[in-house]
């Protein structure tokens, strides 16, 4: 059964991304690079500028599908150099254009994402891990909250965030829980005195509600129906 979602609520955009295009290997290639300033903590998987820490932008960057490098955190840095990204940041990469990207906002929270779908499967399966990425496909998700979370929260965002994806996936028609590659971004606003500092992002929390819309919304409009 398809699950019924409210409309999102119009926001100011809080997460505006500049598109950038490249020529690299006779491929032209697009990436997305959001500029969030100062005053932003970021919890991410990626494989540039991953974990839980002070982060002023985003970059999303499309590769090829036959994409060999094996230095892709050096190369992510001087995508983000090239763009005149300064200072710390998270790098993001995909095989999927990500011109396509679909977004969504509620409540003042903000969402995109990227969606590669060629190679799809659930996360529980019999086959052997392997010490090597996959084959770049990958959803990518950022989601910008406008208010400050703990640590906990900032984790408990994450799943909220995956928990969502899974369920666009489902309502796009696809049976599967994402990519072997999929990777996530959610930035918080830094804790000051005269802010509240949530410990919760659940999916029935305040801040965690909005969240799990906003990227249902965005993933079920960048993920095309399945054929």
């Amino acid at each position: 059964m398809t699950a019924v979602i409210p409309p999102s609520r119009t926001a100011p955009e809080l997460l505006r991304v500049r598109r950038l295009a490249r020529d690299e290997d006779g491929e032209r290639l697009t990436s997305l690079l959001w500029r969030a300033g100062p005053g932003w903590r970021m919890i991410s998987s990626s494989v540039l500028g991953g974990g839980i820490g002070e982060r002023a932008w985003v970059l999303n960057a499309q590769v090829s599908h036959g994409y060999r490098r094996t230095d892709p955190e050096r190369h992510l840095a001087d995508l983000a150099r090239a763009a005149g990204a300064d200072g710390p940041g998270v790098g993001l990469m995909t095989a999927a254009d990500v011109r396509a990207y679909g977004r969504a906002h509620d409540g003042g929270v903000a969402a995109i994402a990227t969606t590669g779908l060629g190679v799809r499967g659930w996360a529980a399966s019999p086959a052997p891990g392997t010490p090597t990425p996959a084959r770049p496909g990958t959803i990518n998700i950022v989601v910008a909250v406008p208010a400050a979370l703990t640590d906990a929260a900032l984790v408990n965002a994450v799943a909220t965030a995956t928990e969502a994806k899974v369920q666009a996936l489902i309502d796009a028609g696809y049976d599967c829980s994402g990519t072997p590659t999929d990777a996530v971004c959610v930035a918080a606003r830094s804790p000051r005195p005269d802010m509240e500092c949530h410990a919760f992002a659940g999916p029935r929390s305040l801040w965690g509600a909005r969240l799990a819309r906003a990227v249902h919304h965005a993933v079920r409009s960048a993920a095309r129906p399945a054929t």
